[in-house]
């Protein structure tokens, strides 16, 4: 079987080309102004995901994700806070790459940067006036949306329907209220650069037109980005690279993750409704908030709660006990490849990271069970480490990549909890303490306790 993916464009399943063949993938990044808030982690991991099973079934992937370091909100924050532009940008980035890291995802072939890419921003940009689809209006330059016959068919909007609500701001100068920025002309006190329309900036969407067909070329097989991308963004970053190059489809496949909410509020910055993303990592790890994710299919919505992520980290403690449990006989156990077909099947069938995880805990209790019966487990072990290191778990890397100590803390926790049960409070919290300054953390909850290593 062939991996298919749902595409937005089309509401069908596109079969990418069987392996091995070079998967081009660019997926949209951050606007670097403030720290990382979890709703990142959404398209982190659900990406890292895809990346990391494509690998695994023999595709090369050519993974390029960008970094907006040149925008209104970034201009606003970098003033607000007596910096500029660039240093505030390179802080954010460096520290989302750093939660990146932590949540064990592996890096982006390329992270290109909007100000880097200013000569083939132009180079688009005067493309786009050359074939008619864009203007040029007192320093600013325009995309002429009308001008693209079938503007609109990602997100399913009529241009009519789409002209009753729009209104044309004061400060822009249009043809067409729906047009939209290439390049705006510079402003006093923000960065510029110079260009045939005059000193300006980048607009918002035509930097990743630029980026995608820099790094990946005319056409591409993947596009991928949070569902709020969908308009106006990747609406017109289709319209942008179609109009540039004249070829399409621009991607084959458009992908997008649904959004993390609070309190049925999407989670953004903008709004303040946030919960900082290297918070949730300190405090329940990297194995948990990928549980959580993965738990769900990338399009549907997620709900953020404590006690979301207090469940992901039994999960994931449960799998990474049975993956590295001490075998406890010699007797062979069942053949377990079925389990690997139907990962694999659940796998190619638009991603489904969650039915492949009812496959991983198939194994965790298979396990459970064979290693109480008294056979070998070895197999079934190794076979859940694998197919947990295709999803992402890190596991035994999560616990310090040692499993030397467990059997040691696994019994302090023990007596930990008899000397609770005993109310001998003193003691325990002293068992607490001390694992702590080893850098073990324990999590109490109704069902239990289970220690993880700090990061």
């Amino acid at each position: 079987m062939s991996v298919r993916l749902l595409d937005t464009l089309t509401g069908t399943l596109q079969e990418l080309p069987p392996a091995p063949y070079e998967v081009k993938l660019y997926v949209c990044g951050i606007t670097p102004y403030s720290s990382s808030h979890i709703g990142h982690a959404v398209p982190i991991i659900v990406f890292d995901a895809l990346v990391r099973y494509l690998r695994y079934r023999g595709y090369a992937v050519r993974h390029v994700t960008n970094f907006t370091d040149i925008d209104d909100k970034l201009i606003a924050a970098a003033e607000a806070q007596n910096t500029t532009v660039k240093a505030l940008a390179d802080k954010f980035s460096d520290q989302y790459l750093g939660s990146l890291k932590r949540l064990n995802a592996r890096p982006a072939d390329v992270y290109p940067r909007a100000t880097e890419e200013i000569s083939r921003i132009v180079e688009i940009t005067q493309g786009l006036i050359e074939r008619g689809y864009a203007y040029e209006s007192e320093g600013d330059v325009y995309y002429r949306v009308r001008k693209k016959d079938d503007y609109g068919k990602l997100s399913h909007r009529k241009i009519d329907d789409l002209k009753s609500g729009a209104r044309i701001d004061p400060t822009e100068r249009k043809e067409d209220p729906l047009d939209f920025a290439l390049w705006k002309g510079a402003k006093p006190g923000e960065p510029s650069w110079d260009s045939p329309f005059g000193p300006g900036r980048p607009g918002w969407h035509i930097e990743c037109s630029a980026m995608s067909y820099g790094h990946l070329g005319e056409q591409i097989d993947i596009h991928g980005g949070g569902a709020d991308l969908i308009f106006p963004h990747h609406e017109n970053e289709i319209a942008q690279t179609e109009g540039f190059t004249g070829k399409a489809p621009f991607a084959k496949v458009w992908m997008h993750n649904a959004l993390l909410q609070m309190d049925s509020d999407k989670m953004s910055k903008s709004t303040g409704n946030v919960v900082d993303l290297d918070a949730v990592i300190d405090r329940w790890g990297a194995d948990a908030i990928r549980l959580f994710i993965l738990s769900s299919h990338y399009r549907s919505p997620l709900t953020y709660s404590e006690e979301a992520l207090q469940a992901a980290g039994r999960g994931a403690e449960r799998m990474r006990a049975a993956a590295f449990a001490t075998p406890s006989g010699t007797i062979p156990g069942p053949d377990v490849s079925g389990l690997r077909e139907q990962f694999e099947g659940h796998m190619d069938d638009d991603l489904g990271t969650a039915e492949a995880i009812a496959v991983l805990f198939d194994l965790v209790r298979l396990i459970n069970r064979e290693r109480d019966a008294g056979h070998d487990t070895r197999a079934m072990q190794e076979l859940l480490r694998e197919l947990a290191g295709v999803l992402g778990f890190g596991l035994e890397a999560a616990h310090g990549g040692s499993r030397d100590a467990d059997p040691f803390i696994d019994l302090l926790v023990q007596v930990r909890t008899e000397m609770r049960a005993a109310k001998q409070w003193a003691f325990s919290d002293q068992i607490r303490d001390g694992l702590k300054e080893l850098g073990v953390e324990l999590k109490d909850s109704a069902e239990g306790t289970i220690w993880i290593v700090s990061p």
